[in-house]
């Protein structure tokens, strides 16, 4: 994983994925928290997801940015898509991100389309499975980017020459 150190430089732009309000009844009453993931990334392949909890949502965002901060990763992005396809899975959602040709857009549900566009992917087709879960969803789509691996790296790690990466 491409943990990214300093966020010091970093212009991030933060996209709210889901809000979840969370009642605990006490003997005096109800007691409303709230609960905000929100994805953070520079949409030039730098991208993290936070959770913040507040009895405001204003103030579960804000937690939710900060951890965000600092949960940091890179990615490869090839001409506005991914380098090869990758499945990834966390708790019981299931990811399936494909490249794709220019001009197609991101082809990807609600939780997933946040990450992939703050990470800067232009272009990519994508499927969840199993559950809709946005915690979960957002977990196994920056899995799946924080195992993709580019072809310079690839023949870095081999120890081997570019073209054989290709030509085998």
């Amino acid at each position: 994983m491409n943990r990214v150190k300093s966020t010091n430089d970093l212009e991030l732009k933060e996209r709210l994925v889901a809000v979840n309000r969370v009642t605990k009844v006490t003997k005096g009453g109800r007691t409303f928290t709230f609960a905000a993931i929100v994805v953070v990334g520079n949409e030039d392949g730098i991208v993290g997801w936070g959770l913040g909890k507040a009895g405001e949502v204003t103030a579960a965002i804000a937690k939710g940015t900060e951890a965000a901060k600092k949960n940091l990763i890179q990615v490869p992005v090839l001409k506005g898509t991914i380098p090869h396809e990758q499945e990834a899975k966390f708790g019981g959602a299931q990811v399936y991100l494909q490249p794709a040709s220019q001009g197609t857009g991101v082809k990807a549900g609600g939780a997933m389309r946040a990450v992939l566009e703050s990470v800067g992917i232009k272009d990519v087709l994508a499927k969840a499975k199993g559950s809709s879960n946005p915690h979960n969803l957002v977990k196994a789509t920056i899995l799946a980017l924080s195992e993709m691996r580019d072809a310079r790296t690839v023949a870095q790690n081999r120890g081997v020459n570019l073209s054989v990466v290709f030509n085998g």
